[in-house]
């Protein structure tokens, strides 16, 4: 199933494929993708979620939402000893490209939790926009490496791999509307990583979407 096209589709709609496809993903990290001494737990995305909240007791002690984007979630990979946080998987909304404080944040927050040795997946399925000409990861490299990186203009969507080591290294897949989503690395320790299966969980998350938007996004035929 090719990637389908988001802009088309109010961001509401969006957001429920959203719930679905982070779910979906988090269940086959827990289902034997990850090690025994590490699971996957949805966490909603609020302003308290930074590297200052790496273990459970301090997350939820603090306030945990807000209104509109607030409510989706990301992935964090913690390790049974002490809960603590060892990666991230989140994919990008329309509202983190909203306004240039809500892009900013996200940049910096990305970066913070680098900084702390927090490996990140970050998947990108909106074309670059003003604040972001050559899409989120373009930001998040200008403020860890001086080489700076363009996108490609044929494959404006970007899957992104971050591994933390002496330095960040960052994998990156851009595709385009239409292809097929590759298989992206999440590292769970440097050089240590599993393969994350996007193109089956976006198959299984899109298929439990109304009908009433999955036919507005599949290309017509015939």
């Amino acid at each position: 199933m090719p990637v389908h096209d988001w802009t088309r589709v109010p961001r509401e709609i969006f957001h429920a494929f959203h719930h679905t496809w982070i779910s979906e993903l988090s269940r086959v990290l827990n289902n034997g993708l990850l090690p025994s001494d590490l699971y996957a737990l949805l966490e909603p995305v609020a302003a308290s979620f930074s590297p200052d909240v790496l273990t459970l007791q301090s997350q939820y002690s603090s306030t945990r939402s807000e209104p509109g984007d607030g409510c989706l979630s990301v992935i964090a990979i913690r390790h049974v000893s002490g809960d603590r946080i060892v990666a991230l998987v989140e994919i990008i909304s329309p509202g983190n490209k909203s306004g240039e404080y809500q892009i900013e944040s996200f940049v910096r927050k990305a970066c913070d939790f680098l900084e702390q040795g927090v490996h990140l997946l970050i998947l990108d399925l909106f074309p670059p926009g003003p604040r972001d000409p050559d899409g989120i990861h373009a930001l998040i490299w200008r403020e860890l490496h001086p080489e700076p990186f363009h996108l490609p203009p044929e494959t404006p969507l970007t899957l992104v791999s971050y591994e933390c080591e002496l330095a960040v290294q960052a994998y990156i897949e851009p595709v385009a509307v239409g292809d097929t989503l590759p298989d992206m690395p999440l590292f769970l320790v440097p050089a240590g990583y599993v393969m994350v299966p996007l193109e089956q969980t976006y198959q299984a998350a899109f298929a439990v979407q109304p009908l009433r938007w999955r036919t507005v996004l599949e290309p017509q035929t015939g």
